[in-house]
């Protein structure tokens, strides 16, 4: 694109499509510039991991922006989580010491929940799970509520609400003299409304995943049939189908074999056995693993279908030889080596695996391998052409489908990214997300002194596997913040501020 302003440029609108701006045209558009020294857009955990450390270092509210639509960071995590059948009483997939409120990792969540315990049992539950595990005990994992309460904390001591902008970013470029023009809609203002534009030395970008995603013959069927009801993604609101299935006998088919496919397996056995639900479910694999997976360097069980991880990299990817070795790669070798350690898997929760062998002796829960190649409406259901993995074709009938494959990953799917890709000399990765530098920096879009980051899902495949894990969005915001710190945008966070820091948490007193 050309840096010139179009002929007789009259408004903000009449700039979009132009790279790099002038303060002068801003202002000739009649747009009042307010100065934001770092803006951090997507207000999710990913924008609380870099804004707990950059406070942690010394950086006031005053410089930092937080542009979100979110009026807390978890409120999408958390609307994924139940949508996926974890309850705030239910336990996620991450360990005692990824602690997303305090980059410290202690007090953990496993000390925590024993402080906090009712009786002599209830407090060292969660220690011995910790000393034992994982060959006494599972992994200890901390509840969705304990997180979500932490985080509302947290907030409250770095002073949360007083950095953030209720917003959605409209745009983002680069500026002539160094740094970036955000472009904010303001929230409860109309597309075309009022704008306001954000002057930023530093923008970090953490806007999660850009949405759902279907697999080809549910996305058919819905578009098709326009049918939310009977074809669902297990991340969006499906509670109608549990409802349903408990006041009549029905038949419900999974698909996938990941973490979510086994907690939605886990919702409908439970209401099984605790309910009195005559409900049959079918599980439905493409792919069905038998066996170990993986060479002698790097092997993981397997059987009944799903491939057993207790997290969804191994534990040497956060900070350990897979870290390294991933760090050391050349990116197309990084895309390859990210679905041997990481791929389509589930946490081995032996309780869990009980339940599933106990339904599949009574039949309540039969497996399937095949792919389907037509979804089509039956009766007061659904009717699925599936070619078997054996050979041949088999015709099921079910009441619902659950989509179990996960989110959606092309991230042009997102109006934002887009517009980072198209307009600020962003690009992608071998594996289609943001392409980064190991300190996280997107590759392209420096602008003078400005540096523009990435964090969460959007940079998978980039440096480092666990991205979007507490530990993983943690260990990014160390990253981001030693660049800051290099080139004297802010305090170094030494050992000393980082000992004093902790006191403050401990006593729960502001930064």
């Amino acid at each position: 694109m050309a840096n010139e302003p179009p002929s007789g440029a009259a408004g903000l609108d009449e700039l979009f499509d132009i790279d790099v701006w002038h303060d002068a045209w801003l202002t000739g558009a009649g747009q009042t510039m307010v100065d934001a020294p770092i803006v951090s857009v997507g207000g999710g955990l990913g924008s609380l991991a870099l804004v707990d450390l950059l406070r942690a270092s010394g950086v006031p509210t005053s410089s930092i922006t937080v542009v979100s639509p979110l009026e807390r960071p978890f409120d999408t995590y958390a609307y994924l989580a139940r949508n996926s059948q974890i309850p705030d009483h239910e336990r996620l997939r991450s360990d005692a010491g990824s602690v997303i409120d305090n980059v410290w990792g202690f007090p953990s969540y496993a000390f925590r929940e024993a402080r906090h315990g009712k009786g002599l049992g209830s407090k060292l539950e969660p220690l011995w799970r910790v000393l034992t595990e994982p060959i006494l005990s599972d992994y200890f994992t901390p509840q969705g509520g304990q997180v979500y309460a932490s985080v509302e904390r947290e907030c409250a001591r770095i002073g949360w609400n007083d950095m953030r902008l209720p917003g959605q970013v409209r745009a983002i470029r680069r500026r002539a003299d160094g740094g970036y023009f955000v472009v904010v809609n303001p929230e409860g203002r109309l597309e075309d409304g009022p704008r306001i534009v954000l002057r930023a030395s530093h923008v970090h970008v953490s806007v999660g995943y850009p949405g759902l995603r279907f697999l080809p013959d549910l996305q058919r069927y819905r578009e098709t049939h326009h049918d939310p009801v009977h074809v669902v993604n297990a991340y969006e609101n499906h509670d109608h189908i549990y409802a349903d299935l408990r006041q009549r006998p029905g038949r419900v088919i999974v698909r996938g074999a990941g973490i979510v496919a086994s907690r939605v397996l886990q919702r409908l056995l439970d209401d099984r056995e605790l309910h009195g639900a005559d409900t049959q479910v079918l599980h439905l694999f493409r792919n069905y693993v038998e066996g170990p997976q993986g060479d002698f360097l790097f092997r993981r069980p397997g059987h009944d279908g799903f491939a057993y991880q207790a997290f969804n990299y191994p534990k040497a990817s956060w900070g350990g030889q897979l870290r390294t070795t991933l760090l050391e790669m050349d990116p197309t070798a990084r895309q390859d080596y990210l679905k041997v350690i990481g791929g389509t898997n589930t946490a081995p929760r032996r309780d869990w695996q009980r339940q599933i062998e106990r339904a599949k002796s009574t039949g309540a829960y039969q497996q399937l391998v095949g792919q389907v190649d037509e979804v089509r409406p039956s009766g007061t259901g659904l009717a699925l052409d599936i070619a078997l993995g054996t050979g041949g074709t088999q015709s099921l009938e079910a009441d619902y489908v659950i989509d179990a494959t996960g989110l959606l990953g092309d991230i042009r799917e997102s109006r934002i990214l887009a517009d980072i890709l198209d307009h600020t000399g962003a690009s992608t990765n071998p594996g289609g997300r943001l392409d980064v530098t190991p300190c996280f920096e997107l590759v392209g879009t420096a602008s003078g002194p400005g540096r523009m980051f990435a964090s969460g899902s959007i940079t998978l495949g980039g440096p480092y596997a666990p991205v979007d894990s507490f530990l993983g969005l943690q260990y990014v915001a160390l990253q981001i913040a030693d660049e800051l710190a290099r080139i004297g945008s802010i305090p170094r966070f030494g050992t000393r501020a980082s000992i004093r820091q902790w006191i403050r948490w401990m006593r729960g007193v502001a930064p």
